[in-house]
């Protein structure tokens, strides 16, 4: 089986999928890959969904609004984050947005000096801290030892800023290969509607059956200002007859727009 995620080699996300796959290739955004598996090019994809401390991660989110794929499998990886480089003197940190965001409070207390560069993985900022010793990035602490090039110092270990960071990643497969079966399971809703008690609606279905609602976010549905997709995650499996009921009836109050089941799964913790 093949698999396709973030890139480069050494992300977060590699660590997730080499735990679905033993031949995985890289993306450089959440979009390409889930378009990469809609088109039937890879087997698998694995994407980031939310995190701890920064909540959901909203690329995931829209792409999975636009393109038909599956959620086969749910993983979830402690994240531990060090400051990689080449040396103690640097005045860039180079890592993803939501890793300099988990890092936040750690860096203004540290390296308040220093600038701070968004790139497209935390292992691609890593790189670029091979190639500058200007430029320090954040990553797993066995990035410094990876990757072509000398290897890198550890300048700090557990710099994240809380020690309970952690890091779900949804499994996608083909539309095709949804499955019923599994202990959570994910929909998205689009009511393309807006009226008061509208959202009370769409989750009472689940109440009234006793359905735990695991995780609700709303994104801006690029149809008109105030209209939104509702991604929700249920602690139920779809084959059960009350989440079945459930849907039937958020379908029926989103009969102007659409209720997409992204499927059941089951939950993998990879360290």
């Amino acid at each position: 089986m093949q698999a396709v995620t973030l890139g480069p080699e050494g992300t977060y996300s590699h660590r997730a999928a080499s735990a679905v796959a033993d031949d995985v290739d890289f993306r450089e955004s959440v979009t390409a890959i889930v378009e990469a598996v809609a088109d039937g090019e890879f087997d698998r994809g694995v994407v980031p969904i939310e995190n701890s401390i920064e909540g959901s991660v909203t690329e995931t989110l829209d792409a999975l609004s636009d393109r038909e794929v599956a959620a086969v499998q749910e993983i979830v990886t402690p994240i531990r984050h060090a400051l990689l480089a080449q040396g103690e003197e640097f005045s860039v940190v180079a890592s993803h947005s939501q890793a300099l965001a988990q890092c936040r409070s750690y860096l203004e207390s540290e390296y308040p000096d220093a600038d701070l560069e968004a790139v497209a993985s935390t292992a691609r900022g890593v790189e670029h801290a091979r190639e500058n010793r200007d430029v320090a990035g954040i990553g797993h602490p066995a990035n410094a030892h990876e990757g072509p090039g000398d290897d890198l110092q550890v300048v700090a270990e557990g710099i994240q800023d809380r020690t309970s960071n952690a890091t779900r990643f949804f499994v996608i497969a083909p539309a095709d290969e949804r499955s019923d079966a599994g202990g959570k399971s994910s929909i998205v809703v689009y009511p393309n509607a807006n009226y008061p008690g509208l959202l009370l609606e769409l989750l009472e279905p689940f109440a009234d059956r006793d359905i735990n609602l695991t995780r609700v976010e709303s994104r801006p549905s690029g149809e008109r200002l105030g209209d939104y997709v509702f991604h929700v995650d249920f602690a139920a499996g779809l084959y059960e007859d009350r989440a079945q009921d459930a849907i039937a009836d958020v379908e029926s109050i989103a009969e102007n727009g659409w209720v997409r089941r992204l499927g059941s799964y089951d939950t993998e913790h990879v360290v």
